[in-house]
């Protein structure tokens, strides 16, 4: 019913401009009606969850978090240890990930959001940690069929307030586990990876 109230507004705005179009020659009352009509249609598929989405369920539940961070391209990893929690919210429209780690005896904590834009026709997800005062915003996709996806963003280097590049390798097993690498430039020219998380789920 809420979608239905939402397309109910959204139509109310097309009669607002009903008027100038009944001034156009050749009737337009049908053409209103027929506009209306196809709007409703364009809101429900924009606002239905469906397999964009689906794609996602393997990664709903509780994940144990095996994580490793570079510090620098020629640095030794940094090892980690994590729990995850996803789950759906909003009606299965987005999934809420909640991230809870130790690293180097210090909490670290993280909070993301996983949606598949059905008008845009790709994925995204909106990162918050505790390691930094801004979201990160990534957008991108499967490769096909295949089970791996590749998101990128753009973020403001600290030091010098100037875009750089980041981006998000993912692949998922039928089981729900799951692997993603972030890829990042950091205080040099070429993109390194920067962290990589293993997601096993919990017994």
């Amino acid at each position: 019913m809420k979608i239905y109230r939402l397309m109910g507004l959204a139509v109310a705005v097309l009669h607002l401009a009903a008027p100038a179009w009944a001034q156009q020659p050749g009737g337009n009352a049908a053409r209103a009606q027929a506009s209306e009509a196809a709007l409703a249609k364009a809101l429900v598929k924009a606002n239905t969850p469906g397999p964009g989405q689906a794609r996602l369920e393997p990664m709903i539940g509780t994940f144990d978090v095996k994580m490793k961070i570079w510090l620098g391209p020629d640095q030794p990893p940094i090892d980690a240890q994590g729990s995850c929690v996803n789950v759906w919210v909003l009606d299965h429209r987005y999934i809420q990930i909640m991230l809870s780690a130790n690293v180097m005896g210090e909490p670290f904590n993280g909070i993301g959001y996983v949606a598949y834009d059905n008008v845009g026709k790709n994925y995204q997800i909106a990162w918050l940690d505790a390691g930094s005062t801004a979201m990160t915003l990534y957008r991108g996709g499967f490769a096909g069929a295949t089970k791996s996806a590749s998101l990128k963003a753009s973020v403001l280097d600290p030091l010098t307030a100037k875009p750089t590049p980041l981006e998000l390798r993912v692949s998922i097993l039928d089981n729900g586990d799951h692997m993603s690498e972030l890829w990042g430039q950091g205080a040099g020219s070429k993109m390194f990876k920067m962290m990589e998380l293993h997601y096993t789920r919990a017994k």
